[in-house]
Parts: structure tokens; C-alpha cells; sequence
């Protein structure tokens, strides 16, 4: 490709959020990425932040005009077998995944944020 029509590096997807503390015993605690910042324009405003886990970055957004709630991604994961069971182990109250053998392959784990948003992690069969 021409270096001069721009090369594309990565993706971050952004995901709309409804209240902080639920966003963080989701994704911090039960999904086990980090808080990589929070960005409010001021106190009381809709919190705007980013989490990560490995090289997955994922902007999660209260402000309304962002995104839309009802999102579906994809992550790519290693050892899809033991993640799926990492979080069958935390006991988390609103998901009990399943691991799935899909017709293409792929083994997958499905799962649904608070506020709609599916988080599809998948893999290859080991």
C-alpha cells in the first residue's frame, strides 16, 4: 500500500455505558481488564473512560451522542478453554457462559455487558 494513502494501525471500539460502577464490576472485575484513565468535563458530567487487557483497548462512554447501547464485538483470545473457565469461576451473578463449537471453527464465549453491549471472545481448539 502507498504510504501515502495512510496505513491503519488498530481499533478501538466504543461502547455506551449507563452507570460507572456497574461498567467497572463488569469489565474490571469480571472481565478482568485494567482502568487505564476517566475523563469527566466536569463533576456530574457523563464519564468517558478506557480499559485494556493485553493489547484489547475498549473506550467505554456515558455521553449519549457516542454510540449506540446494543453493540456486538469480537476479541480474539488465546487459551479461549481456560478464560471460559476463569469466568465461570469469579460466580458473577448475571452470566454463567457457555463455551461454544461454532460451525466455522472457532470456539466462543459470549457474553452481555449491562447495558446490552455483547463481548464475543473467541479462539481457535487447541
Amino acid at each position: 500500500m502507498d504510504s501515502l494513502n495512510g496505513k491503519f494501525t488498530s481499533v478501538t471500539p466504543i461502547l455506551r455505558i449507563f452507570e460507572d460502577n456497574k461498567a467497572k464490576k463488569f469489565y474490571l472485575s469480571f472481565l478482568e481488564f485494567q482502568l487505564d484513565w476517566e475523563h469527566r468535563f466536569e463533576e456530574g458530567a457523563p464519564l468517558y473512560m478506557q480499559v485494556s487487557r493485553d493489547q484489547t483497548v475498549l473506550h467505554l462512554s456515558e455521553h449519549h451522542g457516542d454510540c449506540c447501547p446494543g453493540s456486538a464485538i469480537r476479541i480474539q483470545t488465546e487459551n479461549i478453554a481456560a478464560f471460559h473457565e476463569r469466568l465461570l469461576s469469579k460466580n458473577y451473578a448475571y452470566a454463567k457462559p457457555g463455551l461454544e463449537t461454532t460451525p466455522w471453527g472457532t470456539l466462543e464465549v459470549s457474553v452481555t455487558d449491562p447495558f446490552g453491549n455483547r463481548l464475543i471472545f473467541y479462539g481457535h481448539p487447541e
